[in-house]
């Protein structure tokens, strides 16, 4: 992805050149994302339907979160921002009881009816259902996000890596397959060069470390701390399986993540294969433990299915860019997978480098604010994931009652607080750029069952007909929607090469 970017960003005006190694496995994983990852492959000029096809690849218009509440009841997490009645959003109508008795997801919110029906976003032809939306965006980043477009995608992990590569080397990206042996440092300890087996001496005014949990240049070279997160989120393992999908028909435009007993299970359907994971705390659970589990529930009697056991690093660098190094993906940081961020963070800081991208004197003010900037956004993701465990209903055995009563990071409580009086607003939420806007806080309150329980004080003074209008007009949308759109399936046989 980095390489990519910077050869789009960059064009020919710099050298780029990426080293991996044959015999380092990838990590395989990773194959849900943010909604923002379109800005990413329109900024290379890369076409969805010529892409996505070639990549496995699906739709996700939600996460459905399952279980959170230790009764197996379900809520989804869509792409989708709040509509408002009367100067409030729907979700504070519903508080104050105008949703008709509807859940809160399937009351103000249209995604939920389409991921039910399986439904595309897209017609057939290509057209999406949200047809203000469907705007190519050109060379756009993250900054330029004004709406909020309406799905994300599911991809194989590999075959999207394969794929950029090749658009990079075809762009002039030179890509070295060898193992580094060495690093050396100047004087300064800098990084003056890294040592390949076969290809020697290689040097660079900057240093990309795209080397995962190893954090090979920015940890063991350059000695940058790693501050943990396990203090709050002790989820430290997963252990994943790939399993074809035995009606390839059955193909839900949506990421799921089910609660189990020592963390969480996710099933990410791609074009003939579903991903599934067990993310979990080894401090409740065994790896083998872990693997049954798993086993058990997406794929009983495939004993032929290999398991990927992963170890999983969770916090940041205290700095992600030191000396002459950037740390980019889980080099940098990782927040555990559970709101599909691990390729949001590599987008961010791609977008980032660039905007500080140095010049011969290597600027330390360029690396300070990137640094800030970086930090800051995995600091409000790690927030808001810990929001997910300290809220949930589920309280069943140790790990979930221990969820409730670990220490909170500095403003979380705060909100929580406020938010058992009413909802949160841009105001209240985690205050610096994160990915997630006051809807997705308020979504996951409502869901997990941790907001208000009386609307506001000011909605009794209001006339509730323009609201009831509103959750009205949407269900008739979603109803239309749904007889419209061709299923997830469908649409995506439909742009498959012949």
């Amino acid at each position: 992805m980095t390489a990519a970017y910077l050869s789009a960003a960059l064009e020919k005006s710099v050298s780029i050149t990426v080293v991996e190694s044959a015999r380092t496995p990838r990590i395989g994983v990773g194959e849900a994302t943010f909604s923002t990852v379109r800005h990413f492959f329109e900024y290379l000029g890369l076409d969805e339907s010529e892409w996505l096809p070639k990549c496995a690849g699906g739709y996700k218009l939600a996460i459905k979160f399952q279980n959170w509440r230790g009764d197996d009841t379900h809520f989804y997490h869509p792409f989708e921002r709040l509509r408002t009645a009367e100067g409030f959003s729907l979700a504070d109508w519903w508080v104050a009881g105008s949703g008709a008795g509807r859940p809160f997801d399937q009351a103000c919110y249209i995604a939920p009816a389409l991921c039910e029906a399986q439904r595309s976003p897209r017609m057939m032809g290509g057209a999406l259902f949200a047809s203000e939306l469907d705007s190519h965006l050109g060379r756009s980043t993250l900054e330029q996000q004004r709406a909020q477009f309406p799905y994300a995608y599911h991809f194989d992990a590999d075959l999207v890596a394969e794929y950029l590569a090749g658009y990079a080397t075809a762009r002039g990206v030179r890509r070295i397959v060898d193992d580094v042996v060495d690093v050396e440092q100047d004087e300064r300890g800098w990084i003056r060069s890294i040592r390949s087996k076969h290809s020697g001496d290689l040097t660079a005014g900057l240093y990309v470390d795209c080397t995962g949990f190893r954090g090979l240049l920015i940890n063991q070279t350059l000695g940058e701390q790693f501050e943990s997160f396990q203090d709050v989120l002790p989820n430290n393992r997963a252990v994943a399986l790939r399993v074809p999908r035995e009606d390839a028909r059955d193909m839900e435009p949506y990421t799921t993540a089910r609660a189990m007993d020592a963390g969480w299970m996710w099933t990410i359907p791609l074009y003939r294969r579903n991903g599934h994971g067990y993310v979990y705390s080894d401090e409740y659970t065994s790896p083998d433990d872990a693997e049954t589990a798993l086993r058990a529930a997406v794929a009983p009697g495939r004993d032929d299915l290999e398991a990927n056991h992963i170890r999983m690093r969770i916090g940041r660098n205290r700095d992600s860019w030191v000396k002459n190094c950037v740390s980019i993906g889980l080099s940098s940081a990782f927040v555990e997978p559970l709101e599909s961020t691990g390729i949001f963070f590599i987008q961010h800081a791609i977008e980032q480098l660039v905007k500080h991208f140095p010049g011969p004197d290597m600027d330390p003010h360029l690396a300070r604010s990137y640094n800030a900037r970086i930090a800051r956004a995995v600091d409000g993701v790690k927030e808001f994931l810990v929001l997910h465990y300290v809220a949930a209903e589920r309280n069943d055995n140790d790990y979930w009652r221990d969820a409730k009563v670990r220490s909170v990071p500095d403003g979380l409580a705060e909100r929580m607080e406020q938010a058992k009086t009413h909802l949160l607003d841009e105001e209240s939420i985690y205050p610096h750029y994160h990915g997630f806007e006051s809807y997705s806080w308020n979504t996951m309150l409502l869901g997990l069952g941790a907001g208000p329980t009386k609307g506001r004080p000011v909605l009794r003074h209001l006339d509730p007909a323009a609201a009831h209008k509103e959750f009205t007009q949407l269900t008739a949308e979603a109803a239309v929607m749904t007889e419209r759109l061709p299923s997830c399936y469908e649409y995506l046989t439909s742009i498959q090469p012949h």
